[in-house]
Parts: C-alpha cells; structure tokens; sequence
C-alpha cells in the first residue's frame, strides 16, 4: 500500500519487549530522525505507567506518539489499571475520531502477564510468543530476539538489549542508546 501526500512514510525507532520466564521487558533506542537528519540521540521512548506497573513504548510521530501516550494513560487510569479494556478504549477512539486517526504511531503496552501491540487501524494484536518489536528497526529486533530465546539461555533483559543493539547495528534509524525497563 502506498503511502499518500497527506501521511507521508516515517521512519523511526526500534522498540522490543519480550515476556520471559515472569519478567516482563520492553526497550527502545534513543535517536530521533527527521527526514535523513539525527536531531536527538537520547529520547525516552519508554515508559512507566499506573504505579509502575504498566510499560509502553512508541513508534512513529515523537508529537502523535504523545498525544496517544497521555491518551492511553487516561484510558488505564478510568479502567482502575485494567490493561485489556484500557487498550480496547484507546483502539476504538484512535480508530473513530478524526483527529486521532491521522495520528502515525504504533505502540506495544505491557504488564507482567500481558503484550500488546497498538496500531491506528484499530489493531489489538497480542503475539503467540511474547516477543513483539515495532518501528523501522522492529523486524530485526524481533528476528533477533526469537533467535536469541530460541537459541540461547539470556535473561528477558539481555535478549532484549542484544536484540535492540542488533537492530542498532543494521537500521539506520535506529541507535545504541537504550532505554530498558523491566516489570
């Protein structure tokens, strides 16, 4: 599907998050691009929510991914820390109100037991194996770290380092400096 003039094609980030053996992981790179341009090297694109036990992490628009992180934190404060119908909310709102479907972003939202990937279109996707990765980075991330817990006997937050640093050394929109927070 090609992209028109009104949503332009971004490039942005490497998040991954894996659930493993009870601990819960999810890590982002710190560059932000603009055009063919690093204009910051250091960003948080990960985040703790509702009493620490909620993390999410974004893709895209640095702007779209705010407005939908404040978004979603409503959401999970409403919902009293329920992270399915939280998501539910956020999906079907970034779905039907017009200002927040020309957002461009992905998010992965996560809890100790739970996974879940966000898109625009309405997307609630939870992956049969607990490893997700998005943003232009995401599919050597998560080539990375299926290898890595397939093949290895790395704790929840190694796989997730090696696999960030993996995409770092391959996407060129994606850097080495990580953020990683663990439930």
């Amino acid at each position: 599907m090609s992209q028109s003039k009104f949503y332009p094609e971004v490039h942005s980030t490497t998040v991954c998050g894996i659930i493993k053996d009870g601990k819960a992981v999810l890590g982002a790179d710190g560059q932000v691009s603009f055009g063919n341009t690093v204009m910051k090297q250091t960003t948080r694109k990960v985040r703790r929510l509702y009493n620490n036990s909620v993390l999410t992490g974004f893709a895209g628009s640095t702007a779209d991914a705010f407005t939908l992180l404040q978004r979603f934190e409503e959401k999970l404060e409403a919902q009293r820390g329920n992270l399915e119908r939280a998501v539910v909310d956020l999906a079907k709102d970034w779905r039907t109100d017009r200002y927040l479907r020309r957002l461009e972003a992905m998010m992965v939202i996560m809890n100790s037991s739970k996974l879940l990937l966000v898109s625009g279109t309405g997307d609630i996707i939870e992956p049969d194996d607990n490893i997700i990765a998005i943003g232009s980075g995401g599919p050597f991330a998560l080539s990375a770290a299926r290898a890595l817990i397939k093949h290895s006997s790395l704790e929840a937050r190694s796989i997730v380092e090696e696999s960030l640093k993996i995409a770092a050394d391959i996407c060129i929109y994606t850097n080495s400096n990580l953020t990683i927070e663990e439930l």
